[in-house]
């Protein structure tokens, strides 16, 4: 780690979620003063960055990814050697790699630690092979099959919400009188129907994914029933300080 170097978080998709990841990430630094901290740029631009499950469900031609790739590659032209990004639905191909196709263009030495890969390991290897993993997720991310596809490559089962679970969840995200990116803090509704879904995924699940990085702003437990709840988010934060400096990893 040179002096020039600095860990990259494009933030905006979610903005609370790019706050929370940049929290995460110093609580997992082994520092015991200021200095010895890592140094973070969090680039937050939710203006620019187009709605991702809109695009994905076919209800709009612009690529948010385009934005996205800008926005990693002025990260990388500030400085950022790793990079990551607090957004489960942006991970879809269809998104990222429009994105990053911009970053490698800079030509600059940049490693993109993908989250949905970082969480998938991380389940497979405290779970174990054959493990049942619920997600409680987006729409869009499960209709893309983000989580289900990595899942079942690793060896595990993916389970979801039924078809009205899924809809209560997705209320809870997104609707604009009580979901979570509407209301800060976290609206009692919110989190009664998400921790109804996740209640309903215990009873058959070995673990379950917050599979998009604001759920766990209202489910900060670690565990529901003795079920280990995997905050996307906190896998992606330990992960990103092992690429940039393993030795400072708590």
């Amino acid at each position: 780690m040179r002096q020039d170097e600095r860990i990259g978080i494009v933030g905006g998709v979610g903005p609370h979620a790019g706050l929370d990841l940049t929290r995460k990430l110093f609580d997992h630094t082994r520092a015991e003063a200021d200095q010895e901290h890592l140094p973070v740029m969090l680039y937050s631009f939710p203006d620019r960055i187009g709605e991702r499950p809109a695009f994905l469900l076919g209800k709009t031609a612009d690529n948010p990814g385009e934005a996205i790739g800008d926005i990693m590659a002025e990260l990388a032209r500030a400085g950022a050697t790793v990079i990551g990004m607090p957004c489960n639905t942006a991970h879809s191909p269809r998104i990222l790699d429009a994105a990053l196709e911009k970053l490698n263009a800079t030509g600059r030495p940049v490693r993109f630690v993908h989250m949905i890969d970082a969480v998938v390991r991380h389940v497979r290897q405290r779970c174990g092979e054959g493990a049942r993993v619920g997600i409680l997720s987006t729409l869009a991310t499960l209709e893309t099959r983000l989580y289900q596809d990595s899942l079942e490559r690793a060896g595990l089962e993916a389970l979801h919400p039924a078809p009205d679970g899924c809809a209560r969840v997705q209320e809870a995200i997104s609707n604009r009188e009580y979901g979570i990116k509407a209301r800060n803090p976290v609206t009692e509704r919110a989190r009664a129907d998400l921790l109804d879904e996740a209640r309903r995924l215990a009873g058959n699940a070995d673990a379950i994914i917050l599979g998009c990085t604001e759920i766990p702003l209202a489910l900060p437990e670690k565990e529901l029933g003795g079920v280990p709840l995997i905050d996307a988010t906190d896998v992606l934060a330990r992960e990103l300080v092992r690429a940039f400096a393993p030795g400072k990893l708590r």
